[in-house]
């Protein structure tokens, strides 16, 4: 079992994942114009707490995680809640291909787990229908002590880094603002704050 497996039934608990969860759709909602009618994806969607803020933006929203509990907890969330345009799957997305076009793409927290993360951003690009957006929202490059030793992704992102990324890919009218603060209590009692981004882009 995996450790987002673990943490699966406990996830929603954690009353700073909820306000993370509806500061970013505040933040993806003022850079990138909805409309009715979108099909939506979530990637590394968890327990779709981001894509349950969203849920009443978009006509459907797959929620794609690698973690088979985290999914469970989403189809048991949907089930209770009788909601009809969400559609829970479990899938590997970096060791797989997908077959699917979307007119939007988003993620929280999800990209500095990604090891290959040049990699995931074509896939994104060809998973999007032309006039499709991407929105991403991670860490700006941190020391190593949000998660601590042994963690082996991503020490959060230069964000204007993975800015060039995407246009290379072919992304425009790329977008780039913080958009949340994440504060946590050190082991010695002190205080840290790391910063939150939301990067969009257009497929033209």
């Amino acid at each position: 079992m995996s450790d987002f497996d673990a943490k699966a039934r406990d996830w929603d608990k954690n009353q700073r994942y909820i306000i993370r969860s509806e500061a970013v759709a505040e933040a993806l909602l003022h850079m990138i114009p909805v409309h009715d009618g979108m099909k939506a994806m979530e990637y590394g969607s968890g327990t779709a707490l981001l894509s349950f803020v969203l849920k009443d933006k978009f006509a459907e929203i797959t929620l794609m995680d690698n973690s088979r509990e985290m999914t469970q907890v989403t189809v048991e969330k949907i089930a209770e809640n009788h909601i009809v345009n969400m559609t829970p799957l479990f899938f590997d997305l970096e060791n797989q291909d997908f077959d699917g076009r979307f007119d939007i793409i988003y993620s929280q927290m999800v990209m500095h787990h990604v090891n290959d993360i040049d990699a995931m951003l074509v896939k994104f690009h060809s998973l999007l229908n032309p006039g499709g957006y991407l929105a991403i929202a991670d860490l700006y490059t941190e020391d190593g002590s949000f998660h601590g030793e042994g963690f082996g992704g991503h020490l959060g992102f230069d964000a204007d880094e993975l800015v060039n990324k995407i246009k290379v890919i072919g992304f425009e009218n790329v977008k780039l603002q913080q958009c949340y603060l994440i504060e946590k209590t050190e082991n010695d009692g002190t205080g840290k704050e790391y910063p939150v981004f939301m990067l969009t882009g257009l497929k033209s």
